[in-house]
């Protein structure tokens, strides 16, 4: 278990490289097996921390969930009981995913406990979405040191969700799936991993119509039989691929790359002057030349452009940071809007030391001059997503670099040093020591 890289940056980088399945796929995905009595297997899952810490939690209410011995990608769950048990706290506060067991252990158990969910520390995260679409859907709950639900029986609604939260979108199209009757569910995220979550339940039997809207209309109290689902490739990945290769000037092949859910990646990408081409037998991989203009692209009338991350299918807060670390490397200006969460954009302080021209003019805006020579740094990985994109800065700086803290990076993706070592990068990753 790596808590520190060292980088020598400067480096060209060359060859293929996978995206691993969806993180924000395979968490609900995982939680929502418990609503089925029968085997499920999984393929395609990241093997990452916050995967595990949820499969520990899942185990710790009676399912049964094994890896399996000839590929450490496929999980295999068992839910035939379960059990309303006390979910470790500790657990919990490693993995904002937590929350995402409430409605199918309300289905299964009618009740749950829940001690407060963790994650990024990257602003105020609501949870009142999750328990307004619970409420209308027949649960009561209590807020206290746990969060406490209960449900007799839950029954189908047309819920207009507050606001178009993922994982407040995922609990509830949970809890509809069990529910007798039908849902409607309005102002949905429609996110690929949210969509990722309906056809996996409609693998198994569920009846839902309107996957990649923003309306869901769940037929619920559907006979849940067992079967597989492979996870779909993550998008977020993809586009933190599409920055690496950018700063580092390389060509770069990502494979299976999803590409039908990357047109706003990509739109966004042409801003800074990144261009991919699609390419493959079933167009599904996408190269990065290492050719680009790197010049960002003005509006109309010669303005400061913006790039602004909203709800899907638009260009995703979670790869605002790889964005704003690819525009340093970009010739002329631009204003990053994160509209999502207020304390996202305090990395840039780390990127200004480095050498980067970055105003930040508040919590949720920086304007970005490029291009700047970045210099080798130490720096900390605040969160996943500013892990990652400190990571691209130290690839792409003159000199070495020490990043601390990368189990936060590691959370979110694979084996990432090995990975990108592969591709030419010189990372050292060092070891926990052992007291």
């Amino acid at each position: 278990m790596a808590t520190q890289f060292i980088v020598e940056g400067g480096q060209r980088l060359a060859g293929t490289v996978r995206p691993s399945g969806n993180k924000n796929a395979a968490l609900p995905i995982i939680a929502a097996a418990l609503l089925c009595e029968h085997p499920v297997t999984l393929q395609n899952v990241p093997r990452i921390r916050d995967v595990e810490t949820l499969v520990d939690l899942v185990r710790s209410v009676g399912a049964v969930a094994e890896w399996d011995i000839t590929d450490e990608h496929t999980l295999h769950i068992h839910a035939r009981t379960v059990r309303a048990a006390l979910l470790d706290p500790g657990l919990c506060a490693r993995i904002r995913a937590s929350i995402l067991l409430a409605a199918p252990l309300l289905a299964r158990c009618g009740e749950v406990a829940l001690p407060p969910p963790g994650g990024d520390v990257i602003g105020r995260r609501r949870v009142d979405t999750h328990f307004l679409a619970l409420s209308d859907l027949g649960a009561t709950f209590e807020l206290g040191e746990r969060f406490v639900l209960s449900a007799r029986k839950l029954r189908g609604a047309d819920i207009f969700l507050d606001e178009p939260s993922v994982t407040g979108t995922e609990n509830a199209i949970a809890a509809a799936v069990a529910a007798e009757g039908i849902t409607v569910l309005r102002n949905a995220a429609c996110e690929p991993h949210v969509q990722d979550l309906c056809n996996f339940l409609i693998a198994l039997g569920a009846r839902i119509d309107g996957v990649g809207t923003n309306q869901l209309t769940i037929h619920g109290g559907q006979t849940l039989r067992g079967g597989s689902f492979a996870i779909g490739p993550d998008h977020i990945e993809v586009g933190s691929f599409i920055g690496l290769a950018a700063v580092t000037r390389s060509e770069l092949r990502i494979a299976s790359a999803g590409v039908r859910h990357l047109r706003a990646i990509r739109m966004g990408f042409e801003r800074l002057g990144v261009h991919c081409v699609v390419a493959g037998d079933n167009n599904d991989d996408l190269i990065v030349p290492g050719e680009q203009s790197l010049k960002i692209k003005p509006d109309l009338g010669g303005h400061i452009p913006k790039l602004e991350d909203q709800p899907w299918p638009a260009f995703p807060a979670d790869l605002m940071s790889i964005a704003i670390v690819t525009a340093t490397q970009c010739d002329g200006e631009i204003l990053m809007h994160e509209k999502m969460f207020e304390s996202r954009l305090f990395f840039v302080d780390k990127l200004v030391g480095m050498g980067a021209r970055i105003i930040l003019c508040d919590p949720h805006r920086a304007l970005i001059s490029g291009p700047a020579q970045l210099r080798g740094s130490t720096v900390e990985s605040p969160d996943i997503r500013a892990g990652m994109a400190m990571l691209l800065a130290a690839l792409c700086a003159r000199g070495t670099s020490t990043i601390n803290n990368v189990g936060q990076i590691e959370r979110g993706y694979e084996k990432i040093a090995a990975r990108l070592r592969a591709l030419g990068a010189k990372i050292d990753d060092v070891a926990e020591r052992r007291r």
